[in-house]
């Protein structure tokens, strides 16, 4: 599979100066945690869910979670659990099909091993589980069950620990809670392929949700949380891991209090005024403003709940020209003792021994997402990426 796998090669060839890389469920779990891109989660209960998953991989999606947690009653876990035994046969029999990365979010460390027995054959085509309110309590059975369930399969299998709780959010527990988490993640980290924010359930701790036009950073007590995961558990150090953005919840909005947040002149320059109007009454304008402040934050990748999120977090995940000029400047071998050079695009100074971690994620970025021609930006990527 490969992002933006879906757009005619001609047209991947007028975007990228360099194409995104291919890769598979086998591949390097370094590249996987920088390709998960725009994660799409999907209610483990759906009848057609082999049908659902086939057809957004045929889209663009490279990464599932089928949920067996909070997007369905506790009424409905078993006929879920049923339900994912019997697609997940139905998808290893569909032979051909480019399915995405598929993940099992699950609610006790228990569904893991019994789950990974039950789908017999098929567990081939699964990459791993979601792991729900993640602390070091009730995160290491699941790490646990996680093992277990991977011995007794032979297959590969990765957990996406979830960071939902109240402890993480309140600030006399915060440090206590991301110091043992952290423990917990370090002992298996060669099974933790990415940390998940779980935005909604902290806005439920203190009765809130955002609104369409302000985004998670807006949020002051949600954007202090997002600041220490990335502080503790996000470092470049080769201690971090890969955290990942918070879901938008919006498809289309009605009436907005405040002004579009997209601006005009990129989509005039382009001609794409009716995109730029399009975006905006889906609730995309709040979206993409998010998605860039999660970058710039130090988050890659984002929780889906609707197939219209995915191509805007792709699209705003590919890397400049600009961008992966730096980065090669930066690394370059000769450059090993550091100093300071000006960028090739004369507008900036790169100094390379504090820019190196940066050009380093830019570069795997690179590898996993591409990297635009010169005169290529977000909003061409955006229209090739819907009118295909």
């Amino acid at each position: 599979m490969r992002h933006f796998g879906h757009i005619a090669p001609v047209v991947r060839k007028r975007l990228f100066y360099r194409e995104p890389g291919e890769f598979t469920p086998d591949s390097p779990a370094r590249l996987l945690s920088a390709a998960l891109g725009a994660t799409l989660y999907s209610p483990a209960t759906r009848p057609r869910l082999a049908d659902d998953v086939v057809k957004q991989g045929g889209q663009g999606v490279v990464s599932m979670v089928l949920c067996l947690e909070d997007s369905i009653g506790d009424a409905d876990v078993i006929a879920g659990e049923e339900n994912l035994v019997r697609q997940f046969a139905d998808l290893a029999g569909r032979s051909g099909a480019e399915l995405p990365l598929l993940f099992i979010r699950v609610r006790t460390p228990g569904q893991i091993p019994d789950l990974t027995r039950r789908l017999g054959p098929a567990v081939r085509l699964l990459s791993g589980f979601v792991l729900p309110k993640f602390t070091a309590e009730r995160g290491l059975p699941f790490m646990e069950a996680l093992t277990l369930a991977e011995v007794e399969s032979g297959h590969r299998l990765f957990a996406m620990p979830v960071l939902e709780s109240p402890e993480l959010l309140y600030r006399e527990s915060r440090v206590e809670t991301l110091e043992g988490i952290f423990r917990v993640v370090d002992k298996y980290r060669d099974r933790v392929l990415a940390l998940r924010l779980g935005v909604t359930d902290f806005c439920s701790s203190y009765g809130l949700r955002r609104g369409p036009d302000m985004t998670a950073y807006d949020i002051q007590v949600v954007a202090s949380v997002i600041s220490d995961v990335v502080n503790m558990l996000g470092r470049a150090d080769g201690t971090g891991f890969t955290v990942t953005g918070p879901v938008w919840e919006y498809f289309r909005v009605q009436e907005r209090m405040f002004k579009p947040l997209l601006r005009q002149s990129p989509f005039h320059e382009v001609q794409a005024v009716a995109l730029r109007q399009k975006l905006i009454e889906h609730a995309m304008d709040g979206l993409l403003r998010e998605i860039s402040l999660d970058r710039a934050n130090g988050l890659l990748g984002k929780t889906c709940i609707h197939p219209s999120h995915v191509l805007p977090v792709h699209a705003l995940s590919v890397v400049s020209h600009e961008e992966y000029s730096d980065a090669q400047d930066i690394l370059r071998p000769e450059r090993g003792g550091g100093g300071v050079l000006r960028s090739a695009y004369t507008n900036k100074m790169n100094e390379v021994k504090p820019h190196r971690a940066w050009a380093e994620r830019t570069l795997l970025r690179a590898e996993a997402f591409g990297v635009a021609n010169e005169d290529i930006g977000f909003v061409e990527l955006l229209a090739a990426g819907l009118a295909d």
